[in-house]
């Protein structure tokens, strides 16, 4: 973890690596479940699901707030 910022468990960690580590995780259904994302429910690909987010602050947000209680479990 960088000194720039210790206390900020995303520092260091990009979308991709969040979306691919929730797939992993949770698979697209149940990630649509969680999110209410549609793109991730109707023909899932890691590009469109990081074109939508990278476009929406609210996936975004959905996506950093999930993939934090992730590995905090």
């Amino acid at each position: 973890m960088s000194q720039d910022q210790p206390n900020n468990p995303l520092h260091g960690i990009t979308l991709e690596m969040m979306l691919t580590h929730l797939v992993e995780e949770y698979g697209w259904e149940q990630l649509g479940d969680h999110t209410k994302i549609r793109a991730f429910v109707i023909n899932p690909s890691l590009k469109s699901g990081l074109n939508f987010i990278r476009k929406t602050p609210w996936a975004k947000a959905k996506i950093e707030e999930l993939y934090l209680r992730s590995i905090r479990k």
